[in-house]
This record gives C-alpha cells, sequence and structure tokens, in this order.
C-alpha cells in the first residue's frame, strides 16, 4: 500500500500552486524539494551595483534536476558590466521522497546536489562569490501542515564549498538551516541561515556571525512570483561598513509544466 506524502494532507489540489508550496530554494540555501520530467523553474535575481543573476533549473527525471545560472555586476546602471568568471552549474538529485509509514512515522526527504552559483559580487583575487557557492552538498525537508496554516516547511544541510581564499586556505565543512512558512495559497514567509564555518577567519569576508536572510514570497499569478529579501542581517561583512552591511534583494519566478495530461 502507498501511503501519500505529508504535504498531502490537508493541502489544497491546485498543482498551479504546488511547487511554491515547496520551494526548491529559499533564499540562497536549496531545499530536498524537486521538480520532475517536463518542469522548469527561470528566475531572475536583481542585487546591489546593478548586480542581475538570470538562471534555468529543469527537471530531467522524476528525481534529478539540472540548472545553469550566469550574471553580473552594473548590468543596470552605470558603469563597465563585470560579469561573473563562469556561469553556474546545478545539479540535483533525491535520493528518498517524503513519505509515512503504517506506524504514523514521517520519513523526509533528502537530496544530494552540486551548485557552483554564489551570490553578490565575484572577486577573481579571491576565486569566490561574496557569498560562497554550496558546492557538494546534502540537505534534508520535511514539509508539513496543519489546520490553521497551508503547510511548512523545515529544511537543513551540509556542504562543502569548492570556493577558496588563497591566503586563508578556508575549506571546511559548513552547515545551513531554513524555514517556509506559507500564510496561504500565494504568500510565503522564507528565512535562512549559513553559518558560514568556511567563512571566518582573520582574512576572511566573513566575520564569523553566519549569513541570515528573511524574505516574502508572493504568487500573483499561477506561474508568476515575486521575493523580496533582507540579506546579512547579522552584518557579517568584515570589509563593509555597517551601514551597509544588510542589503536588499528582488527575484522574479517563472514555474511551468509541460505535463498536459
Amino acid at each position: 500500500m502507498t501511503y501519500p506524502s505529508v504535504i498531502d494532507y490537508g493541502l489544497k489540489k491546485n498543482k498551479e500552486y504546488e511547487k511554491k508550496l515547496r520551494p526548491l530554494n529559499l533564499i540562497d540555501n536549496p531545499t530536498a524539494n524537486s521538480i520532475t520530467t517536463k518542469e522548469f523553474e527561470v528566475k531572475l535575481r536583481l542585487y546591489h551595483n546593478g548586480g542581475m543573476l538570470a538562471g534555468l533549473m529543469a527537471g530531467l527525471t522524476k528525481e534529478l534536476m539540472f540548472g545553469v545560472s550566469y550574471g553580473g555586476q552594473n548590468v543596470i546602471g552605470q558603469g563597465k558590466v563585470e560579469e561573473n568568471q563562469a556561469p553556474g552549474v546545478n545539479l540535483r538529485y533525491k535520493m528518498m521522497h517524503e513519505s509515512v509509514t503504517t506506524t504514523n512515522m514521517y520519513w523526509p526527504e533528502i537530496a544530494i546536489g552540486f551548485d557552483s552559483q554564489g551570490y553578490g559580487p565575484f572577486y577573481p583575487d579571491s576565486n569566490r562569490y561574496q557569498i560562497k557557492s554550496k558546492g557538494f552538498y546534502v540537505v534534508v525537508s520535511q514539509n508539513v501542515n496543519v489546520s490553521i496554516i497551508k503547510g511548512i516547511g523545515f529544511h537543513g544541510g551540509v556542504n562543502y564549498s569548492l570556493e577558496d581564499r588563497n591566503d586563508t586556505n578556508e575549506k571546511d565543512i559548513n552547515f545551513f538551516c531554513g524555514i517556509n512558512f506559507n500564510v496561504d495559497d500565494h504568500i510565503s514567509l522564507l528565512w535562512d541561515y549559513d553559518f558560514a564555518i568556511n567563512d571566518n577567519s582573520n582574512k576572511s569576508l566573513g566575520l564569523g556571525r553566519g549569513y541570515m536572510n528573511a524574505g516574502v514570497q508572493w504568487y500573483f499569478a499561477p506561474s508568476f512570483a515575486i521575493e523580496f529579501a533582507f540579506k546579512n542581517l547579522l552584518n557579517n561583512y568584515r570589509t563593509a561598513s555597517r551601514d551597509n552591511n544588510l542589503t536588499r534583494e528582488l527575484k522574479i519566478i517563472y514555474y511551468q509544466s509541460l505535463n498536459f495530461d
């Protein structure tokens, strides 16, 4: 006998909004959620200093996703456009799907992946982004629903970034976590935290506090969403003044399924 996913309990059977209730990423951190064959997501991220990052994520099989991204600074505004050093590559494989056993034990979903796309400016002399890419990672997600809310997801993982500042040699194992809280069928609150253990030495960009972000996502149409986020709430940048530590970002998200059955 097959048991349904946890998220199936009490949620509307509305395929148009299902992906919003199970986000592929929070603000910066990945989740174990996925899209399947003939589904794709396009995302445009606008950030400080005229920065723009565009990405495409597509489902190759029921468990496997592949994506690419590219961007740079000064794309909007004045000055010479500073492109990222290379396109980002994103690969994610779902090892285990969410399930409920006969004894009502909830099993989370687990995914492994690789993501070479960091966030913020890329610093060639340090061979890293302002926020390091996750690199290789494992992430666990548990999506639940109770009668008073539309759904809440808990996510946590461990990663090993390939980005490194030559004179710090910081290649520590790192941890991350986050939550998505679905207010209704259109609005979700997002929070995530990167412990940044691999970015906390005396010569690193980070001060050792980690990177905490919070935002809100609004699906104003079945396939379109906008997301606004406040980033670096703990003022973790060593090289920035307190006045410009906190940054704001805007995302435009388009999801589409080519499964017309």
